[in-house]
């Protein structure tokens, strides 16, 4: 049985302010302070795992070790089934040193270019992936996966969300997440269904 949480503050082990933001707005309805890692001034420890489950235990269990509070880790990505899944778990490195989300929309683009990729909603399939890890300070974890399936789109469309929503085209829409409105997005997204599958683990 998945342990509850009941604390009056969450740290949440992250330096990126969009992931930051759309997780305080899903918690919102609990009534927990919420921190990040970047009000702390906490280090992003190295993301040296293999899949996403180890990255965002990776981050929860050096974040809750840091501060002495309960963490909640995000590791997400987007897969690409024509480039092999890529960039999945180097969805960040794609971005380069910058860390900008439309080098990293580019490069994929680019590289379904050089592979003749036709423009189909089958050739171009794509999944967003968000594994969440909330642990606690005796490293106590809790682990849930959400997914999101779609395909990649070609220009980039709207100014909403962050990352790379605005090349991402959920099944069955005909707009990208980045011209979806953020409760509209948070019902469907990857993020927004891996926090729904933690609530009813842990916070209810």
């Amino acid at each position: 049985m998945a342990r509850r949480f009941d604390g009056p503050r969450l740290l949440v082990a992250t330096h990126n302010r969009g992931k930051a933001g759309e997780i305080r707005a899903l918690l919102a309805p609990f009534g927990i302070e919420i921190v990040s890692a970047a009000d702390l001034g906490l280090p992003a420890p190295a993301e040296t795992g293999t899949t996403f489950e180890e990255n965002a235990t990776i981050k929860a269990l050096a974040a809750t070790r840091a501060s002495g509070l309960p963490a909640l880790a995000d590791d997400s990505g987007l897969s690409v089934e024509a480039l092999g899944g890529a960039p999945g778990l180097y969805t960040a490195d794609w971005e380069g040193p910058t860390r900008d989300p439309m080098v990293g929309m580019r490069r994929i683009h680019d590289e379904l270019a050089a592979r003749s990729i036709p423009d189909t909603d089958a050739a171009r399939a794509a999944t967003f992936h968000c594994v969440l890890a909330l642990a606690w300070p005796d490293e106590h974890l809790e682990l849930v996966h959400g997914t999101l399936e779609g395909r990649f789109v070609w220009p980039p469309r709207g100014a909403g969300g962050h990352g790379y929503d605005p090349c991402f085209q959920p099944k069955g829409y005909a707009r990208t997440t980045a011209e979806l409105g953020d409760d509209e997005k948070n019902e469907i997204s990857h993020r927004g269904r891996a926090f729904r599958l933690l609530v009813e683990a842990c916070f209810r």
